[in-house]
C-alpha cells in the first residue's frame, strides 16, 4: 500500500515525512518526483509514503493510479497561518507566483487587476489555501483508506496515523522527527 500526504505545502509536509523516516517498513520521500513528467510522475515504489503539496494539481491522476488501493493523509495546519507564510514566499518559482499570475492571471500590468488586491496580499494566498483544500476534500470524499491530520494535533494524528497504516519502527524517534520545524518563515 502506498501513502499520499496532501496538502497545501506550509504546514509541515516536510516534518511529516522526516517523522516517516523512522518508520522501517516504508520508504518515504518528501517531493521525490517533481522532476518527472507523465506516468513517470505518480510512479513511487510500492510500500512509499509522498509527502508533495503539489500532488493535489495531479489528483485526476493519482486517482487513475492509485484509486482507493492507497492511504491518504490530508496534512492542515491553521487557515490563516499557511497564508500569512505563503504571502512571505513570493519568487520566481514560487507555487504562490504560479496560482496567482499563472491560475488566477493576475497582472500588475492590467488596468483591471490594479483594483484586485495585490499579490502579496493574504487574500490572494487564503484563495490559494481554500482552493487546495477543497479540491484534496473532493478527491478524499470517496475514499476508504484517508485521515485528516492537524499539524495543531500532530503528536496524537501521528499516533493515529501509526496505527492505521500498521508502521514499523522507532516511534520515539518519529514523533521528535516531528517536532522538528523545517523551511520555516513564520
Amino acid at each position: 500500500m502506498n501513502i499520499f500526504v496532501l496538502s497545501t505545502g506550509r504546514c509541515g509536509s516536510t516534518s511529516f515525512e522526516r517523522a516517516c523516516s523512522a518508520i522501517t517498513n516504508y520508504s518515504c520521500g518528501h517531493e521525490t518526483l517533481t522532476h518527472a513528467l507523465g506516468s513517470a510522475r505518480l510512479a513511487y515504489p510500492e510500500r512509499h509514503i509522498e509527502s508533495d503539496n503539489r500532488l493535489s494539481w495531479f489528483l485526476g491522476r493519482l486517482d487513475a493510479a492509485y484509486g482507493d488501493s492507497a492511504f491518504y493523509v490530508h496534512l492542515t495546519r491553521d487557515r490563516e497561518q499557511v497564508a500569512a507564510s505563503y504571502a512571505k514566499r513570493l519568487w520566481p518559482g514560487s507555487i504562490m507566483l504560479a496560482y496567482a499570475r499563472g491560475i488566477l492571471l493576475r497582472r500588475r500590468d492590467k488596468p483591471e487587476h490594479t483594483v484586485a488586491p495585490p499579490l502579496r496580499s493574504l487574500e490572494v494566498a487564503r484563495d490559494y489555501v481554500d482552493t487546495v483544500n477543497s479540491n484534496i476534500r473532493l478527491f478524499l470524499r470517496d475514499k476508504t483508506r484517508k485521515m485528516d491530520f492537524r499539524l495543531e494535533g500532530a503528536e496524537t494524528d501521528f499516533l493515529a496515523f501509526w496505527d492505521a497504516i500498521g508502521a514499523e519502527g522507532d516511534l520515539e524517534r518519529a514523533l521528535q522527527l516531528l517536532g522538528e520545524r523545517h523551511n520555516a518563515t513564520d
